[in-house]
């Protein structure tokens, strides 16, 4: 464990600036975190499960079923617990850890987590996400500005070409099968391919 400086022990405030596949790990994805006013850049590793999860809340899609995560954020609101803020704070050997603080009757509660859940359950809250100072020193990356440029386009980087062509009538019908079948990655890939032609048409 790393010994608790005042320095290495600041908060560091993060945004969700891309979802994407892994460079390093093809069968992976990840989430790209940005620090608040600042360059530097948390790339985090994590599967397609939970970049799926992710991926759900950011477009602000409603599954048919509760995923795991909203059957989660249910239970919590149902015994009126509420998150507060999310924490990744440690690195080991590579692996990232987080915790959930969550707030009950003005009591507050740490809760381990993964940090792709914790990262999940906080864009369902819509609630800050923080790590430590000597987190982004170890494992934050400078972009260059191209890279920048880059990482601030549409969370979801993934699309399909085959179906950039198809008008928003049957890209709608699409995304509704989607849906359906509960394939909420293709799902993403759709409803970004919308939002971005009714933007041209607008």
């Amino acid at each position: 464990m790393r010994p608790e400086s005042s320095k290495g022990m600041k908060k560091v405030r993060l945004d969700i600036m891309a979802l994407s596949h892994s460079v390093t790990q093809s069968h992976n994805y990840a989430v790209v975190l940005g620090e608040e006013n600042g360059k530097r850049r948390l790339p985090i590793v994590i599967g397609g499960f939970e970049a799926q999860a992710i991926a759900v809340a950011l477009e602000n899609m409603t599954p048919n079923r509760p995923l795991t995560h909203d059957l989660f954020k249910n239970t919590l609101d149902a015994y009126d617990i509420n998150l507060k803020e999310v924490v990744i704070n440690n690195l080991l050997d590579g692996i990232f850890y987080a915790q959930l603080i969550c707030e009950q009757g003005g009591n507050i509660m740490q809760i381990d987590a993964r940090t792709s859940d914790a990262i999940s359950m906080a864009v369902r809250y819509g609630c800050p996400i923080y790590t430590f100072e000597f987190i982004m020193e170890s494992a934050g990356v400078i972009l260059d500005e191209e890279e920048q440029q880059a990482s601030k386009k549409a969370p979801i980087k993934s699309r399909a070409t085959s179906i950039e062509d198809m008008n928003l009538s049957s890209l709608e019908k699409l995304l509704d099968e989607a849906l359906q079948k509960e394939d909420y990655e293709k799902a993403a890939q759709i409803r970004d391919i919308i939002s971005s032609k009714k933007s041209s048409e607008s």
